[in-house]
């Protein structure tokens, strides 16, 4: 990392992008996002190809309703009942639209890679740059690395079930699942190491993928399964079971929640593939938000359908035992082959969950690792020459997921705990950016084309306080009377990862990490709040 120029010069190279059509011969005329990334600090090294549909297809992927609420739904159902699993999902979706909306006002401004931690790079003061900027980085890396565990999990106890559907005879330990699990990682890295545009065409199948599922197992669900409960019983108090062993039934419903926001999470994949994204000022912010905007509506569409599709509570949900819960409502109401077509489209959008939760998460270690804040970062930054994608960052991921899954084996609980730290540090990473942009830089933040105007201080602050709120009860026990069996492990993890990334900083990092790095005409400087302060009145003039 060089020192910077004189302020003057440097002042220079940020405002005159728009200026660089015939710079010299080594330059090529640059085109409108080329010309705005180059303002952000980054020649365009990335292969620009994915459409505005692409990039939400890769969020709507990351939060699918298939891949995220099918391996918690019996979980919730026996926690608190229809009621809970329905509203609560009615609830965490409002607040996550409020939540994304915020999060795409300032991705239409800042739409890099580095997404999160580059956003407050832009909106903390100088001297908390580095330190905020380090935290949101890792906050949201953790988030997306446990989220692939989790995801990738998910789907070897689908395949589980579905071996145990075929053969009853065969004893599916966690062991083979875990192996099932390896072979899925391994997958999804050689998928995600290929070509952005296959894994942008990938993922648009992915979106009508799911779309068909959720109303496949809606509708032909409703129409086979006999004995529906009534409505009363899907929609009101009369399912509520508390069944957590906390005397709260308030404390019950709350914990339904975490299935909710943890399907709604990992759409800032959107921001993460802006520099590979055309027209980035308004396509990755359409992305994020319309991810969460379609997964939402779906969402609650196909929990009232399952809801209704149960037929036995106590046999089915309470006393489940070979199969998952959702497995056996739907091999109870359709039968084993209608059964077999619905896990095979569930585990299907769980793949392409996992695969893109890969790719967003890549996205974001090479971009870290482009300031030099990952260890290995040399390696990290670096893209294939043919794929033009960071290959050394899909495998970091994927042997990172693979370590994690071990707790899978260690401890029966833990599969809850790896959902909620991938939760928790989502939510974590989120508020940041979205607490500076209301606060520090409530009146300095110039927006780009997405703009929410007297709207975004109320709306953040709403978003803020949804934000805490689920950090806090995630790691909160989710069973009662708690033991070494059922404790809720998450706070381990969380405050290893994020305690030791600290620790890191202020040895050593502080020394030399000050937050994204820029590169213009090939030379790497170092962002000073003079520098920002020059782009901003450039962008106000304009």
């Amino acid at each position: 990392m060089t020192s910077l120029t004189s302020h003057e010069s440097e002042k220079n190279a940020n405002i005159q992008h728009a200026e660089h059509t015939t710079a010299d011969e080594s330059h090529q005329v640059l085109n409108a996002d080329e010309e705005l990334l180059r303002s952000l600090g980054y020649k365009q090294d990335l292969s620009r190809n994915l459409s505005k549909f692409s990039n939400m297809a890769i969020a709507f992927s990351c939060c699918s309703v298939l891949s995220g609420l099918t391996p918690m739904w019996g979980t919730a159902m026996y926690e608190a009942g229809s009621m809970a699993v329905i509203w609560g999902w009615f609830v965490t979706t409002m607040f996550t639209i409020c939540v994304a909306v915020s999060l795409a006002e300032i991705c239409s401004a800042y739409p890099t890679t580095g997404g999160l931690y580059f956003w407050v790079s832009r909106l903390a003061t100088a001297d908390w740059v580095p330190l905020a900027c380090w935290l949101t980085g890792w906050a949201n890396w953790m988030g997306l690395a446990f989220a692939i565990t989790s995801v990738d999990l998910g789907l070897a106890q689908f395949i589980g079930s579905v071996i145990n559907i075929w053969q009853p005879e065969v004893n599916t330990s966690v062991y083979m699942e875990y192996g099932i699990f390896v072979g899925i990682l391994i997958i999804h890295g050689i998928i995600t190491s290929v070509a952005v545009r296959w894994n942008g065409i990938m993922n648009q199948l992915s979106f009508w993928f799911n779309m068909l599922g959720i109303l496949l197992i809606v509708i032909v669900g409703l129409a086979l399964t006999p004995n529906k409960p009534s409505g009363s019983w899907v929609f009101t108090s009369e399912s509520f079971a508390n069944n957590s062993g906390f005397s709260s039934d308030g404390y019950a419903f709350l914990l339904v929640i975490l299935q909710s926001q943890y399907t709604l999470s990992g759409y800032d994949s959107a921001a993460h593939m802006s520099e590979e994204t055309k027209n980035s000022q308004s396509g990755s912010p359409f992305g994020m938000l319309f991810s969460v905007i379609a997964n939402g509506v779906s969402g609650f569409i196909f929990l009232i359908g399952c809801s209704f599709m149960v037929q036995n509570f106590d046999a089915q949900i309470t006393n489940a035992t070979i199969l998952p819960e959702l497995a056996q409502v739907f091999y109870d109401g359709v039968g084993p082959a209608w059964t077999m077509v619905f896990l095979i489209f569930v585990m299907g959008s769980i793949f392409f969950s996992g695969s893109a939760l890969t790719l967003g998460s890549s996205r974001m270690v090479y971009a870290f690792s482009r300031d030099g804040a990952m260890p290995f970062s040399k390696y990290l930054h670096s893209l294939n020459d043919k794929t033009k994608s960071p290959v050394w960052a899909v495998w970091f991921n994927i042997v990172v997921a693979g370590l994690l899954g071990l707790l899978f084996i260690i401890n029966s609980t833990a599969y809850t705990a790896i959902v909620s730290v991938n939760t928790i540090g989502s939510q974590l990473s989120y508020f940041f950016p979205i607490l500076l942009r209301i606060t520090i830089s409530r009146k300095t933040f110039v927006s780009g084309p997405w703009k929410l105007g007297v709207f975004a201080v109320p709306l953040g602050v709403i978003s803020c306080l949804w934000l805490l709120f689920t950090c806090v009860l995630f790691i909160l026990p989710t069973e009662a009377p708690i033991d070494a069996e059922n404790m809720n492990y998450a706070i381990l993890p969380f405050v290893v990862i994020m305690g030791a990334s600290t620790l890191y900083y202020y040895l050593f990092a502080r020394k030399w990490f000050t937050g994204p790095v820029r590169v213009v005409d090939g030379e790497q400087v170092i962002l000073e709040e003079e520098d920002l302060d020059a782009v901003t009145a450039e962008k106000q003039h304009q």
